[in-house]
């Protein structure tokens, strides 16, 4: 075959399947997609302590899943463990975990492989934010953010990838920000971690589709912020555009997202055209429009946490 037939042939094949894609894509906006099963699925949830972990650790409960939970909280951890099992778990296991530590994350990870067997939907959950303006926030502050909201999925994707790669079988789950999309007056710390996390999870995606793992799926969720208690002051002054979302609603949605096997979840749906925006607008006209959507002040009522255990804990990743 010569060479221009060569090149015509793969330019038809690959217009047939964008095109079935893009079809595809319409279809199930119409209909919705087909919710897979997760029953006796091994799901595994950093930050289950509060927050949504915790309200996911209840949602997958409900749906007959192994639960695997992690936090640094013991008694917080073990609080969910309870709820879980009165909301219909059969099994669920707990574990004391530092994920901003890697030693620990692997070591607890040979546990559950031991005790429970190899989890096939992962869920990197945990996050804490500083909220300080950058020159006034500790250079150990920023090191940890990195440690909980971007390194720990490192490790956690390198404990159990290997299975969901041998199993032909898993899911990944970022739960990133819309931080991670844009960046924010006074979280300079908190969006490049949540970035990190972003880039890191699509990569991941990228190279198992390369890689041809079709068993083995991708959801990137990136919500504003959430009435849980990480970001307490914080206000919008575009509630229509970008409401403060409530956290049951981010649960279901982050869930049907899961269960439809959605690469990208952005919330409120205002974030995507954000990104569309970004991208085409002159960085004066974007700045204006940042400005007056009220994006620069976001943070101006920010409480900071003074318990000792707020920048210890990874037990909620509720934030923009």
């Amino acid at each position: 075959m010569s060479s221009s037939l060569k090149g015509t042939k793969e330019l038809l094949v690959f217009l047939g399947k964008s095109l079935f894609g893009v079809l595809e894509a319409l279809l199930f906006t119409l209909i919705p997609k087909p919710r897979k099963n997760v029953a006796g699925e091994i799901v595994l949830i950093t930050g289950s302590g509060s927050g949504l972990g915790r309200l996911l650790a209840l949602h997958f409960a409900r749906l007959g899943s192994v639960l695997v939970l992690w936090d640094v909280s013991t008694e917080t951890n073990e609080e969910t463990l309870r709820m879980a099992q009165e909301a219909g778990a059969t099994r669920v296991h707990a574990y004391t975990c530092d994920c901003s530590r890697k030693e620990e994350v692997y070591k607890v990870a040979d546990q559950v492989k031991k005790e429970v067997g190899d989890v096939s939907i992962l869920i990197n959950n945990a996050g804490i934010v500083t909220g300080k303006k950058f020159l006034d926030c500790p250079d150990e502050l920023m090191e940890k953010s990195f440690d909980v909201n971007f390194k720990a999925h490192l490790w956690t994707y390198k404990a159990f990838l290997p299975a969901m790669i041998a199993n032909s079988h898993g899911h990944l789950v970022c739960i990133s920000s819309s931080a991670g999309l844009v960046g924010v007056n006074g979280l300079s710390d908190y969006c490049a971690s949540k970035f990190a996390a972003y880039g890191f999870a699509e990569s991941m995606l990228i190279e198992t589709f390369a890689q041809k793992r079709r068993g083995i799926k991708t959801t990137i969720v990136c919500p504003f912020f959430i009435k849980t208690g990480m970001f307490v002051g914080c206000t919008t002054s575009s509630p229509t555009l970008l409401p403060i979302l409530e956290p049951e609603y981010v649960v279901k949605k982050i869930i049907d997202a899961i269960l439809q096997e959605q690469a990208y979840l952005y919330l409120p749906k205002f974030l995507y055209l954000m990104v569309i925006l970004k991208s085409i607008l002159p960085i004066k006209t974007g700045l204006l429009v940042a400005e007056y959507l009220g994006t620069f002040k976001v943070m101006d009522g920010f409480v900071e946490q003074k318990k000792k255990d707020q920048l210890k804990t990874n037990s909620v990743s509720d934030a923009i």
